[in-house]
């Protein structure tokens, strides 16, 4: 029979009765309240019946007890099984899924769970279920997104010069504006609109996916749009073509948009409808062109995504007349949203030194 293990004596009953009544641990109260009983005095079989367990429970708990104190009574989440993955592999499955698939090699273009639980077993030898291989990625920080468009003949490198020195190019795009007047950094795009519309993620019960309506009809529209982040506004007309015609228009009304007695200039890409020399410029416009194959450099592009996902996705339009209107609402929608227009619009490598 083994020998009874003493309690350790820098708490009174009264202190272990007291310590029971403030804690929020039903378990570690109940096990106060068996110990007190101990150092009360009363037997050990029947002190561990008040905390609802047996005498050698019992006298576990008192070993915790005398070791770390009233804390050690409070029950530890179990540590779970050993990780079958070495730190060095699962360094290594990081820079697998980082990487990507090879299509000739892996076979897929994009990396499921199923294909990962494929390459693991191949190159560490290990099988997991599909599901904790989902777990894995979660630990090593990836999250399952959609991907955001790039062009396959996207220079990164012109991309990242084209920050670092967009100063010199403002600079010489000004060189005739009279020193002194305000300059305004506007950002133009264009987007199509149809009953051929988007749909975007909602959230929906786990199992099931929901159903939008997809419209097959041909019908559409542009948009054409501009922003001025600093100020927080825009300007923007709806046409029924993106030509230099609809492009003539659109200059003549951000110049009504850009505050008295300011310059604006205006980033977009190359398009012909922009570059044109039958366009007519705005005497308080100058353009600058950006870097061809490059549209994450044009915040525009995010304000589309902002619109569809926000007012004009998962909607079917009957007529051409419900196309310009839902456009000219959404883009009302976003001007009402000054703080909106210059969270998504700023770009710190746009800057004016004069």
């Amino acid at each position: 029979m083994p020998a009874r293990v003493s309690l350790r004596a820098d708490f009174t009953a009264d202190d272990l009765r007291k310590l029971a009544a403030k804690s929020s641990d039903a378990n570690q109260s109940r096990r106060l309240l068996s110990l007190a009983a101990v150092r009360d005095g009363m037997r050990r079989g029947d002190a561990a019946r008040i905390g609802g367990m047996d005498r050698q429970t019992l006298r576990d708990w008192v070993h915790r007890f005398n070791a770390e104190g009233p804390d050690g009574l409070i029950d530890r989440k179990a540590p779970g099984p050993k990780r079958r993955l070495s730190a060095e592999q699962l360094d290594e499955l990081e820079k697998i899924v980082e990487a990507g698939p090879d299509f000739e090699k892996d076979g897929v273009v994009r990396w499921r769970r199923i294909d990962l639980q494929r390459v693991i077993k191949e190159r560490f030898d290990v099988d997991y279920h599909v599901r904790h291989v989902g777990q894995i990625l979660h630990d090593l920080g990836f999250s399952h997104v959609s991907t955001r468009p790039q062009h396959p003949e996207q220079d990164a490198d012109v991309i990242e010069t084209f920050k670092k020195t967009s100063p010199r190019p403002l600079e010489k795009t000004l060189k005739d504006i009279a020193p002194g007047t305000p300059i305004e950094i506007w950002f133009q795009d264009e987007m199509r609109l149809g009953q051929k519309n988007s749909r975007v993620r909602q959230w929906a019960r786990k199992g099931t996916r929901p159903r939008q309506p997809a419209d097959l009809r041909y019908k559409n529209a542009y948009l054409f749009g501009a922003i001025c982040p600093a100020r927080g506004t825009g300007a923007a007309i709806m046409m029924p073509t993106a030509d230099t015609e609809a492009m003539q228009a659109h200059l003549n009304e951000i110049a009504k948009a850009v505050a008295p007695g300011a310059h604006a200039v205006i980033l977009m890409d190359q398009a012909r409808w922009h570059t044109t020399s039958t366009l007519t410029l705005p005497k308080n416009l100058s353009p600058l062109f950006l870097p061809p194959k490059s549209p994450e450099l044009n915040p525009v592009e995010n304000i589309w995504q902002y619109l569809r996902q926000t007012w004009l996705a998962n909607r079917v339009f009957d007529s051409y007349d419900a196309i310009l209107d839902a456009g000219c609402q959404a883009w009302n929608n976003l001007i009402a949203l000054p703080d909106v227009v210059t969270s998504i619009g700023t770009r710190d490598w746009v800057k004016v030194g004069r």
